[in-house]
């Protein structure tokens, strides 16, 4: 059985060059924007392959690194070729989705409440038994009695402006407590971070599971000063072209992972316990905060 990195290790140089003919190869995106991919091959001849777009909240060789060995194992069981798919950045990859570029997409619970709508997607998994919440995270050296107040007047880091729980949720908060706030979008979740612990914004919006997957170098610099509520995590959604028989399929693979030592493995590097079944449904609750998108006509 492979390990979850062999597949890199395996064809490392076919997605460095992937990610070098996309110009993505830093943690901010230059400023031509495009889509990355990579395929994921399998043992066997597949008839046909699907389109696998990831969210892009950290940058797109963390993200291969992460996602294509899933893919991988995926398409052994799914019985179709993955081919791994990001954007340069978050605006970029809300129109991809709203374009349905992608067969299969990790999205953002905002973005799952307006892609479900049109072009269509549907909910098929989400993180097994987790709830998303926004962060804020300053320099350890922020240490006031009154975070948030430091707050007022400053220039604020965030990845892009429909970032459910790093931008929309945080941002919220700061506001319901007549916090006055700039905004500065940068792209990512760890070029959030990058950019807090470089002392270039006083502190900036996240989750928890980007920060614990940022660089340790990074992480050990900054600590959380607030945290919101919390809501239903990201969506597994398929975009309705793909016929029903492979929806199920994929939504059995995606569930069946924790049922191996090698599918554990590969949720451990996501920081998953696991994924369970999902309906639409489970999105009213952010439904229910009556958001407004900021730049999906963009």
């Amino acid at each position: 059985m492979n390990s979850p990195s062999s597949f890199v290790r395996r064809h490392g140089g076919l997605l460095f060059a992937a990610l070098l003919l996309s110009g993505c190869s830093s943690e901010v995106p230059g400023p031509a924007a495009s889509t990355v991919t990579e395929s994921v091959e399998t043992p066997q001849k597949q008839v046909r392959s699907m389109t696998f777009g990831i969210v892009p909240q950290q940058s797109a060789s963390k993200l291969a690194r992460l996602w294509i060995p899933i893919m991988e194992q995926l398409s052994q069981e799914v019985g179709v070729q993955l081919v791994f798919q990001t954007a340069r950045d978050i605006p970029e990859f809300e129109k991809n989705c709203r374009d349905g570029k992608y067969d299969i997409a990790y999205m953002n619970p905002f973005h799952y409440t307006q892609f479900h709508e049109d072009p269509g997607y549907v909910a098929v998994g989400k993180q097994k038994g987790k709830k998303i919440q926004g962060i804020l995270v300053a320099r350890k050296d922020l240490e006031t009695d009154e975070q948030l107040k430091a707050l007022h007047g400053q220039t604020l880091a965030f990845p892009a402006p429909d970032a459910f729980a790093a931008t929309k949720l945080p941002a919220k908060d700061l506001e319901n407590k007549k916090i006055e706030f700039s905004r500065k979008y940068v792209s990512s979740h760890d070029s959030v971070y990058r950019s807090v612990a470089q002392g270039l914004y006083i502190a900036g919006g996240g989750i928890v599971r980007t920060f614990k997957n940022v660089d340790k170098v990074v992480s050990d610099q900054l600590h959380i000063i607030h945290r919101t509520a919390k809501y239903t995590p990201h969506a597994f959604a398929v975009h309705p072209s793909v016929d029903e028989e492979t929806r199920n399929r994929l939504a059995a693979a995606l569930i069946g992972l924790e049922n191996s030592e090698i599918g554990l493995q590969l949720l451990e590097s996501i920081k998953f316990a696991g994924i369970e079944s999902a309906v639409n449904e489970d999105w009213k609750d952010v439904r229910d905060l009556n958001l407004t998108p900021s730049e999906l006509s963009d």
